[in-house]
């Protein structure tokens, strides 16, 4: 069927809904086995609920459903990708269908980087005022069986819940029922949804009336106090942030202030200006709603795209809290989801552009400190994926090192962990630097390295002790310790702590020899593993019963 397959390829595809009668008629169906997310959601710390602001991104781009769609992949050059993914709290995918399903690869990469997605349920026009006649000004029933469809939608597909975006006037009737549908539809996301959400579009009021007020206040509140959140629109002015903060009260960080990226309107900001609104948007306590951040790539071109895009999301870095990972085993190659080549152990065993969000690896910070350090992605060499990470800076006169913090790290550390490092050192003298890894733990006057006889490290900071081979119980998954090949070097390194809690995983560039000069460097990272001994040695579960259905071969 074309909804779910492509009619040129037969590949699978991820598909929207048109109208009331498609998303009251959805059911679950063979065909769409593909559309259904497989990985889940991540645990973050601090968790999303915490007593912090908030920053979501609204995904809007060309009506949506682009190369995105396919859910197998695609041979796409220069294609749009996102992978700041530790400095947002929330992705929404939008388009001007009336049910927006976000595109499987989205949930995929964003589930595995800690970030809930949402899809969009959206009326506007004159067939949106009919639309929205229909089901809600007829009653408990009426919008109940839309509110069930779509919490049942959410959960089949496994994404995390609705952006609800009705942008028409609504009769009395319709307008009366609005506040006990949202209630209705956020509590059955909820049950439906572990962690599930609702947030509403800042746009009809009480009255039925379409005005958008930039701000919360009594006209439109009771929408507020029937969901999970309010994104307000674009134009308001810092007064309008003023009162909202005054009148969302202990709600604070349920406001996602709007900020359009290509700043349409009368707004402040946009562009490599948006940091001017985030500013004004934190001084009131406020979470924040970026919307069309892909106007780095659709506004600048895709030329120099991932220079750009880390340009702008480094410009934004100061006002938006990270979250920190809290599980082990973390592994990653730090590929895109994209890429001009693929690359198996160093080898380029393909060349030719891909794209694949589904295949995005767990993605790092972007740590920029102008004119010593930056991060970047290098899609020209990789140890597996596309991509690899690329870290140039100097180390300055008299320092001997320089740390990158690649992950921020929030959990308990098991006794024994065991690090694996995938690096290969550029520039003319390669030979001069050495390269490692540091953990930090939190403060604590009861962390101690080893065993309990030795003195807690400063701060905190340790430095695994290198392997030359990894023990013969490990060697098979860390056969990375001795091969490396195409100019990889591979190393391997143990850690024992005892009443710890992890904090930070660094890369340290050190010189060689002492210097008075200042001497740059160029690092592309490969891979980099943390593993709980423990678990690694523990053998896997056993699988049974597999099923394989909808083999297609070409």
């Amino acid at each position: 069927p074309a909804r779910y397959f492509d009619t040129k390829t037969t590949e699978p595809i991820s598909f929207f809904l048109t109208g009331l009668e498609e998303l009251l008629a959805w059911q679950p169906n063979s065909n769409d086995d593909f559309n259904v997310s497989a990985v889940p959601l991540a645990k973050r710390q601090p968790p999303l609920q915490s007593s912090r602001p908030r920053t979501l991104v609204c995904h809007d781009m060309r009506g949506g459903y682009l190369e995105d769609r396919f859910i197998q992949g695609s041979a796409t050059s220069d294609p749009y990708v996102f992978y700041h993914w530790r400095y947002i709290d929330i992705f929404v995918y939008f388009s001007h269908h009336t049910v927006t399903i976000p595109p499987v690869v989205w949930t995929n990469a964003a589930h595995r980087n800690s970030v809930p997605v949402l899809g969009t349920f959206i009326t506007e026009w004159t067939d949106g005022e009919k639309l929205c006649e229909a089901f809600l000004a007829g009653g408990e029933e009426a919008y109940g069986a839309v509110a069930e469809q779509l919490a049942r939608i959410a959960r089949h597909y496994r994404f995390d819940g609705w952006l609800i975006n009705i942008e028409n006037t609504l009769s009395a009737a319709a307008v009366g029922n609005l506040p006990l549908f949202l209630q209705d539809l956020t509590a059955r996301v909820h049950s439906a949804v572990p962690g599930g959400l609702v947030i509403w579009y800042d746009s009809v009021l009480k009255d039925g009336t379409l005005r958008w007020q930039n701000e919360l206040n009594d006209k439109n509140r009771m929408f507020f106090d029937a969901c999970d959140g309010l994104f307000t629109n674009y134009n308001w002015k810092e007064e309008q942030l003023e009162r909202t903060q005054r009148l969302a009260g202990p709600r604070l960080n349920d406001v996602y202030v709007g900020v359009d990226v290509f700043g349409r309107g009368d707004v402040i900001g946009g562009g490599f200006d948006t940091d001017k609104s985030l500013r004004l948007i934190r001084q009131y306590g406020l979470s924040a709603a970026i919307f069309a951040p892909g106007w780095v790539y659709e506004h600048l071109g895709k030329e120099n795209f991932l220079q750009n895009e880390n340009r702008f999301w480094g410009s934004l870095a100061e006002y938006l809290p990270t979250h920190s990972i809290c599980t082990l085993p973390l592994t990653t190659s730090f590929s895109l989801g994209m890429g001009t080549s693929t690359f198996l152990d160093g080898k380029d065993e393909e060349s030719g552009p891909w794209y694949d969000l589904s295949a995005q690896d767990i993605q790092p910070l972007y740590p920029e400190h102008q004119g010593m350090l930056s991060t970047s992605c290098c899609l020209e060499d990789a140890w597996c994926g596309g991509s690899s990470l690329q870290l140039q800076g100097t180390i300055p006169p008299g320092e001997e090192r320089v740390a990158v913090r690649l992950f921020s790290l929030q959990m308990p550390a098991p006794p024994k962990l065991f690090l694996t490092l995938l690096y290969k050192l550029e520039g003319p003298q390669p030979d001069d630097f050495t390269v490692g890894l540091e953990v930090t733990t939190w403060d604590s006057g009861m962390c101690f390295e080893g065993n309990p006889t030795s003195l807690p490290e400063p701060n905190g900071r340790y430095h695994p002790r290198f392997l030359p081979a990894p023990p013969p119980g490990l060697a098979k998954l860390l056969a990375a310790c001795h091969r490396g090949s195409y100019g990889w070097t591979s190393r391997c390194y143990e850690l024992e702590l005892q009443d710890c809690s992890l904090r930070d995983l660094s890369l340290i560039v050190s010189r060689q020899q002492p210097s008075l000069q200042e001497t740059s460097f160029t690092c592309l990272l490969g891979e980099v593993r943390v593993l709980d001994t423990a678990s690694v040695a523990a053998s896997p579960p056993q699988v049974h019963s597999v099923m394989a259905s909808q083999l297609w071969w070409q």
